[in-house]
């Protein structure tokens, strides 16, 4: 009867060994795994506001549409999704130090989403821009991939 018991509790030992491999192969395997990118919430048009409330040369955050709105020197438009693309992390704009820098892996982009400082493999992707009647308006719905910045990606009023 000992022999029996004493097999008995080595296969719930077993079982209970062979539960907690698989519970930790399961969680390798979650962290390992590329997460999915949520793109700006659904997605939706977003109205920035007239043009003249936004002075040249500045960055302009829209936490809901998960982007910044960017009026470049010349007066020109572009609307930067603020994911990085290299691991996902938000993208804060330091003011003081004229550019975005990642939290998390130190990659660093110019005011146009041009990569400065690698690990991002490319620049900030975009979101389609365009003013009606003095109006800006910012397409969430989809973002643009890019290499780099190109003069075309800009709208102007």
């Amino acid at each position: 009867m000992t022999g029996s018991r004493r097999g008995f509790v080595w296969k719930i030992w077993l079982g209970l060994g062979g539960v907690a491999l698989a519970e930790y192969v399961w969680i390798a395997a979650d962290f390992l795994r590329p997460r999915a990118r949520a793109r700006a919430s659904n997605g939706a048009i977003v109205v920035a506001g007239p043009v003249e409330r936004f002075e040249p040369g500045s960055v302009t955050a829209f936490p809901a549409g998960k982007f910044y709105l960017v009026r470049l020197e010349d007066g020109g438009f572009i609307a930067l999704y603020r994911e990085c693309t290299h691991l996902g992390c938000t993208v804060p704009w330091l003011d003081d130090e004229g550019r975005f820098v990642c939290p998390c892996h130190a990659s660093a982009y110019d005011i146009r989403g041009n990569v400065l400082n690698p690990p991002a493999p490319r620049a900030l992707d975009l979101f389609p821009v365009r003013i009606e009647n003095g109006i800006v308006k910012v397409d969430t719905r989809r973002a643009v991939k890019r290499q780099t910045f190109e003069a075309a990606q800009v709208t102007y009023a």
